[in-house]
C-alpha cells in the first residue's frame, strides 16, 4: 500500500484480527486499531445490533414476567444466553481496538463500558446456561411461593395481596406471626441452596472479567474509590433521627401489644411494623399519629369515592411529568403496560419499569390497587420511565442512570412533589388545605415511616451480600449474619426462632433471589432529597422543603429544564458530572434529608425523653410453641416450629419430631363412622407446599 493510506492500512489490520478471533489464535489483536474514525463506525454499527438483540431479550423477559410458565421460562433463558454470547462476542471485537489510548474521551468510556462483560463473561457456556437456570428458578420460587393454614391446608395465601394485606392490617400478634413465619418457611427455606450455588457461579463468572468477586463488580458501577466510606459517613449522619422514630415507634407498639412482647429497651419483634420485610412502617401509621384527632395526609377513600381506577392513576402521573416539561408517554405505553394483575395467569406483581431499548417502547408492570401507596408508586415508576426516554438517543451503553441509585432517586423525586398536600389538594384529592403545625408533623411522621424507617434496611442487605459474595459469610451462617446486621442496624428481631441449618431468611425478600443490587435504593433515598432541594430553589419555591410541590413553582419550567438537562445524559459521563448539573455540587450528602425531617426530629426529641434510643438489651419475644402449631419433642428439650415437625430432617434429639405415628398422613377418623382418611393439619400444611412445588414444576 502507498505510504501514508493509513485508513486502508487500518481496515487491514482490522481485517487480519477478524481472522485471527474467528480461528480463535488469541483475543486481542497484537497491535491495536488506533483509527477513531473505525472505532466510531463500530460504535454505530454495534449500537443497532444492541438494540435488537437486547430487544428480543427484554421481551422474553417481559413475556415470562407477564406470564409465569415453563415454556416462558426457557424462552427466557434462553434469550439471556444469546444476549450474553452476543455481549461476549462484541467485547472481543472491541478489543481489536487500542481504545484505551483514543484521544477522544467519550469514545474511550463507551469502550470502556462495552469490554466490561460481567458474569457474560464466562468461558464455559454450560456453566453461563446453569446460572440462567438457577436465577430462573429462583425467580419462579419466589414468585409462586403460597402460605396455607394449619387448620385449613386448601386455603393457601399468595404474598400479593394476601400476604400483603395480613401484614399490613391485621393487629393480632399470632396471626401476623403466622402470616410472617408462613412466608419464609414456603420460600426462604427452598432458596437456601439454590442461593448458595448461585454465588459461586457468579463469583466464577465476574472473575473472568477481572473482579475479584460479584460484591466489588456490582460497586464498581459507582465509579467512586472511596464508595463504602461516603456511604458509612452518610449512615452516621442518619442514625440518630432512626434511633428517635424507633424509640418512639417502639413506645407505641408498647401500648398497642404490651410490654410482654414488645421490650422498652430493646428491638422490636420484627413482625409488628405493618410490612413483611419491616423495610418501611406506613401501615402502622394509625398505630403511632402523632395527633389522631387532627386530619391526617391519606387520599384512598377519595380516591375511591372519585371512581378511580389504574388507568387514570397513571394518567394523572403523566400528566404531572408534563406539567414539569418532560417527554409525555408514547402511545404504545398505553398499549403494552400491564396495570392490574391478570386473573388467568400467574405474573411477577413486583412493579416494574421496562426499557425495550428499540423505538420508543417503555412499559410498567404493576398489579395496581387503589390506594395512595399505589398512587405514589406510580409516579415512582414513571419517573424510571421518563429517565428511559431522556436517553434514548444515547448511544447504547451510556442508557442507564448516572449510577444505579439515580434511577431510583428520580422515581421518588417527583413523588415528593406529588405527595404534599398542597398538590394533592391542587388534584383535587385533598379536600381542605389546613395550615396547622400538628397537622405537618403528621404528615411528616408518614413520609418518616416510608423513608426515615427504610434507610438502615436499605444499607444493610447488600452489606450481608457482599460478606456472601466475598466469602466473609459462608453458607452455613447466612441466615445467623443476616440477623445479625438486621438487628445492628434495624432494632428488630424475629417473632419466632430462626433454625441456622434451614431458614435462609434472605430468600423472602424480592431483591435478593432476583439477583437485583439494593444500595441503590439507600443511595437513592439520599439523594432523591438533593435532588428535591435544588428542585425546589430552582422552582423559585419557598415552602420550607417538607411542603415544597415543585411543579407549583413560578420557575418551574426552569427546573424542569434542568432536570431533563441530567437526565437526558444518561450515564455518558461519571455521576457526579450529572450530579452537578441539577444540584451544584458533586458530592451524596444527609443534609436535604435532615432539613426535610427537621420538625418531626424536635418534635421527637421532646416525645423521647424518657426513651431509650438504641436496642442493647438483648432481648427476644416469647414464643408458644404448642400454642401456635409447633411441636416439643417429647423428651421436652425444645420447640419444633411447624415446618420443622416431619419434613424428614431430625430436630428433637429424641427423633420424636419424625416420628411415624406423628408423621402418618392418612389416618382412619373413627368418629366419622364411615373409613374416611383424614388429613392432620400440619401435614396437609406440608403436602400444600409439596403440591405447589408439583404444580410449579
Amino acid at each position: 500500500l502507498p505510504p501514508g493510506n493509513s485508513d486502508n492500512m487500518a481496515r487491514l489490520a482490522g481485517l487480519l484480527c477478524a481472522v485471527l478471533l474467528a480461528l480463535s489464535v488469541r483475543n486481542v489483536c497484537p497491535q491495536g486499531i488506533t483509527d477513531e474514525g473505525q472505532a466510531w463506525d463500530f460504535i454505530w454499527d454495534y449500537n443497532a445490533k444492541a438494540e435488537r438483540t437486547y430487544y428480543d431479550s427484554v421481551v422474553a423477559a417481559w413475556n415470562y414476567n407477564t406470564n409465569l410458565t415453563p415454556e416462558n421460562s426457557q424462552l427466557a433463558v434462553a434469550a439471556s444466553l444469546s444476549e450474553a454470547q452476543f455481549d461476549k462476542e462484541v467485547a472481543q471485537n472491541a478489543s481489536t481496538f487500542d481504545w484505551q489510548n483514543f484521544n477522544n474521551a467519550t469514545l474511550k468510556r463507551l469502550f470502556g463500558k462495552i469490554t466490561g462483560l460481567g458474569t457474560a463473561a464466562q468461558t464455559d457456556q454450560a456453566k453461563l446456561e446453569e446460572l440462567s437456570n438457577v436465577l430462573s428458578d429462583m425467580d419462579n420460587i419466589y414468585s409462586t411461593g403460597k402460605v396455607c393454614e394449619y387448620d385449613n391446608p386448601s386455603s393457601c395465601l399468595a404474598l400479593n395481596p394476601d400476604l400483603y394485606n395480613c401484614l399490613s392490617s391485621q393487629r393480632d400478634y399470632d396471626r401476623l406471626r403466622f402470616c410472617w413465619e408462613g412466608w419464609r418457611d414456603a420460600v426462604g427455606r427452598r432458596l437456601g441452596d439454590p442461593y448458595s450455588k448461585f454465588v459461586d457461579l457468579s463469583n466464577e463468572a465476574v472473575r473472568a472479567d477481572g473482579w475479584n468477586d460479584t460484591g466489588e463488580y456490582w460497586r464498581s458501577w459507582y465509579e467512586t474509590a472511596d464508595f463504602q466510606q461516603q456511604l458509612e459517613n452518610i449512615y452516621q449522619q442518619l442514625q440518630r433521627l432512626y434511633q428517635n422514630l424507633h424509640a418512639y415507634v417502639r413506645r407505641k407498639l408498647i401500648n398497642t401489644y404490651g410490654a410482654d412482647m414488645v421490650n422498652d429497651k430493646g428491638p422490636i419483634p420484627a413482625h409488628l411494623l405493618g410490612n413483611m420485610w419491616a423495610q418501611t412502617w406506613g401501615n402502622i401509621y394509625r398505630l403511632v399519629v402523632p395527633f389522631p384527632d387532627k386530619p391526617s395526609i391519606d387520599v384512598t377513600d377519595e380516591m375511591v369515592r372519585q371512581g378511580y381506577d389504574a388507568h387514570r392513576m397513571f394518567n394523572l402521573s403523566d400528566q404531572f411529568f408534563l406539567e414539569m416539561g418532560q417527554i409525555p408517554m408514547p402511545d404504545s405505553f398505553w398499549d403494552r403496560t400491564m396495570f392490574v394483575k391478570p386473573d388467568d395467569r400467574e405474573v411477577v406483581c413486583h412493579a416494574s419499569a421496562w426499557d425495550f431499548f428499540l423505538d420508543n417502547d417503555v412499559r410498567v408492570k404493576m398489579c395496581t390497587k387503589v390506594n395512595q401507596e399505589d398512587l405514589i408508586t406510580v409516579h415512582h415508576e414513571m419517573g424510571h420511565i421518563e429517565y428511559f426516554l431522556q436517553y434514548a438517543e444515547q448511544p447504547f451503553p451510556f442508557r442507564d442512570g448516572a449510577n444505579p441509585g439515580f434511577h431510583e432517586a428520580v422515581g421518588d423525586l417527583l413523588a415528593l412533589s406529588v405527595s404534599t398536600p398542597a398538590h394533592l389538594h391542587k388534584i383535587g384529592l385533598l379536600p381542605e388545605l389546613v395550615d396547622d403545625p400538628e397537622v405537618d408533623i403528621n404528615f411528616l411522621m408518614q413520609m418518616a415511616l416510608e423513608k426515615i424507617a427504610f434507610l438502615p434496611f436499605g444499607y444493610l442487605i447488600d452489606q450481608w451480600r457482599w460478606g456472601v459474595f466475598d466469602g466473609s459469610i459462608t453458607p452455613d451462617t447466612y441466615n445467623e449474619e443476616w440477623w445479625k446486621l438486621r438487628t445492628q442496624y434495624q432494632g428488630i428481631v424475629p417473632p419466632v426462632p430462626r433454625n441456622p441449618d434451614k431458614d435462609f431468611d434472605p430468600g423472602s425478600k424480592y431483591h435478593v433471589p432476583a439477583n437485583t443490587p439494593y444500595i441503590r435504593y439507600f443511595v437513592s433515598f439520599v439523594i432523591q432529597f438533593q435532588f428535591h432541594e435544588a428542585m425546589c430553589r430552582l422552582a423559585g419555591s419557598t415552602e420550607p422543603l417538607h411542603k415544597c410541590d415543585a411543579s407549583a413553582g413560578p420557575n418551574k419550567e426552569l427546573a424542569g429544564n434542568k432536570l431533563a438537562e441530567m437526565l437526558s445524559m444518561g450515564k455518558n459521563q461519571p455521576w457526579p458530572e450529572a450530579f452537578e448539573v441539577l444540584t451544584g455540587s458533586r458530592e451524596m450528602s444527609a443534609s436535604a434529608i435532615l432539613q426535610y425531617f427537621a420538625p418531626l426530629t424536635d418534635w421527637l426529641e421532646k416525645q423521647n425523653e424518657n426513651e431509650t434510643l438504641g436496642w442493647d438489651n438483648p432481648w427476644t419475644p416469647p414464643y408458644d410453641c404448642e400454642g401456635t402449631g409447633g411441636f416439643t419433642c417429647t423428651d421436652g428439650s425444645r420447640c419444633i416450629r411447624p415446618a420443622d415437625k416431619c419434613d424428614g430432617i431430625q430436630d428433637c434429639d429424641d427423633n420424636s419430631d419424625e416420628d411415624p405415628i406423628l408423621c402418618d398422613t392418612v389416618t382412619t377418623d373413627d368418629s366419622s363412622g364411615n373409613g374416611s382418611p383424614k388429613v392432620t393439619s400440619t401435614t396437609a400444611a406440608v403436602l400444600c407446599v409439596l403440591f405447589t412445588i408439583v404444580v410449579m414444576t
